[in-house]
């Protein structure tokens, strides 16, 4: 054990409890505890993969040398600061704050202190990730595509993610992506979007034009009846389809005889588990993460001007 990290997870609902499970498995790591304000969830998910439920926050954060902060976006910033007082490198599940001045306080107070701060921007950890990375030279046109069901009542609290927008919750998934893919500023934002089942949008489509000539168009929904991530990336003489979902896709290429079409050879992986694992090789070796708190910031940064332009769109 004295060569493994020593890491938490703070927050275990839906998603937290995925993170205990991966942290329990890796061999890299030992699982010292959770903590969760439902004491008896705590204690459910702490029984279950062999570890401890601590009484409060402060405690864990005492035992622990790196953290999964897994608790509701609004509650990111004020975790984050008491974990970072106690010197600890966190991964921070997406979105990284509520507002973009405090996710740019949490990137420079890891700076400061020189902590590993690491957003969930899981999808960048999905292998068809890797694929298109591989292949990708100047793309032009790009849609994004994500569905969800409405999640599911907690009790004492707001459905997982309904604390802020759909473009918060879902999109800024894509969002982040298409930065990453693009590398060129955002020169035009048309958006429309409205509310169904709780007081920010449920269901947002947005049309981006970059200052290299890219378009994206990104559609997100959590009023969905079926779940579906898509990506679809056009460039010169190629285009390519890829399912986050099934982690399988399409390559359509221009050849002399016409239209070539080939499946993508994609080794199947869990895409949690490959976050976790790159935040752990982080922190042990002092890389940079893949998704750092400024990357994040400026996924952030980009979501929060979607929801402005929303707000002076009719609908």
């Amino acid at each position: 054990m004295a060569n493994k990290l020593r890491v938490g997870v703070v927050g275990v609902g839906s998603l937290g409890q995925w993170h205990a499970r991966i942290y329990s498995g890796l061999d890299s790591t030992e699982l010292v505890g959770v903590y969760d304000t439902n004491r008896a969830r705590a204690e459910e998910i702490a029984a279950r993969y062999g570890t401890q439920a601590f009484p409060s926050l402060r405690e864990l954060a005492a035992a622990i040398e790196a953290a999964s902060v897994v608790t509701p976006t609004d509650r990111h910033f004020e975790v984050f600061n008491e974990l970072a007082a106690s010197g600890l490198h966190q991964l921070v599940e997406k979105p990284i704050a509520s507002s973009t001045e405090q996710a740019e306080r949490m990137a420079a107070l890891a700076r400061e202190k020189g902590l590993i701060l690491q957003v969930g921007h899981v999808e960048r950890f999905n292998p068809v990730m890797k694929f298109l990375e591989e292949r990708l030279a100047r793309p032009r046109f790009i849609e994004a595509i994500r569905l969800a069901p409405f999640p599911p009542p907690r009790e004492g609290a707001l459905p997982r993610g309904a604390e802020v927008s759909v473009v918060l919750d879902l999109m800024i998934h894509d969002l982040e992506i298409i930065l990453h893919l693009v590398r060129s500023p955002v020169k035009s934002i048309n958006a429309v979007g409205v509310p169904v089942l709780t007081a920010g949008e449920d269901i947002a489509n947005v049309r981006l034009g970059f200052e290299n000539g890219c378009i994206a168009n990104v559609t997100a929904s959590r009023i969905s009846l079926k779940k579906l991530r898509q990506i679809r990336v056009f460039q010169e003489d190629t285009y390519l389809s890829l399912d986050y979902m099934d982690q399988s896709g399409q390559l359509c290429r221009k050849s002399r005889s016409g239209i070539e079409t080939a499946k993508v050879p994609i080794e199947k992986d869990e895409p949690l588990k490959a976050e976790l694992a790159s935040f752990v090789n982080c922190v042990l070796t002092r890389n940079d993460p893949v998704v750092s708190g400024q990357h994040a910031s400026e996924a952030l940064k980009l979501a929060v001007r979607i929801s402005q332009a929303l707000r002076h769109t009719p609908s």
